[in-house]
């Protein structure tokens, strides 16, 4: 039987899915993470850049982290890119979304078709607020590639890119990397 690890900064969350996933299906494990976030967890005690995965090296044949990186700061995302490097098994998937800047997305933000105004620039990403930047961050594309390269993933084309700056034609409301550990 398999089985399912997850972890969140929020502890609503983790209670909440303790108490009505866990209790259904005990092969479904949730933990928190006390990780420091200036939107969603100003009280926590570790730093996401310097927190390890609980978890033994090359242990999973899936990971995916939806809605994670686009919260996220780049050094901690560099960081969470190789602790899902170490924690997945060689040949084995995992799925990521971001708010990715490119050409197009770039084209359909100046023509106002976003729901996401990423008009504050730090360098490689964008947010919606410079003083809280984690409430959401856009990253340009060829930095989160370069991330990937660096930390042994391999990126699985294409990239799916999402409704999120007023594309048509859509999987998801954000941006969907899927990546392979060389």
């Amino acid at each position: 039987m398999g089985s399912y690890e997850g972890f969140d900064i929020i502890p609503d969350e983790i209670n909440w899915c303790k108490e009505n996933i866990s209790t259904k299906y005990p092969n479904f494990h949730f933990q928190l993470a006390d990780i420091f976030n200036k939107n969603y967890n100003p009280k926590g005690k570790l730093n996401a850049n310097g927190y390890k995965f609980p978890y033994e090296d090359e242990s999973f044949d899936f990971v995916f982290l939806t809605s994670v990186f686009t919260h996220m700061l780049p050094k901690d995302v560099d960081h969470y890119l190789s602790e899902i490097a170490r924690v997945i098994k060689r040949n084995k998937k995992c799925l990521l979304t971001f708010f990715l800047l490119n050409k197009e997305s770039y084209k359909l933000i100046n023509i106002k078709k976003s729901s996401l105004n990423f008009k504050y620039e730090f360098g490689n990403y964008k947010t919606i607020d410079p003083n809280i930047p984690e409430i959401a961050i856009s990253y340009d594309e060829s930095f989160i590639i370069d991330l990937i390269k660096k930390n042994g993933l391999k990126i699985i084309k294409p990239i799916y890119y999402g409704s999120w700056c007023g594309r048509e034609d859509f999987l998801s409301f954000q941006d969907i990397i899927i990546v392979s550990k060389e």
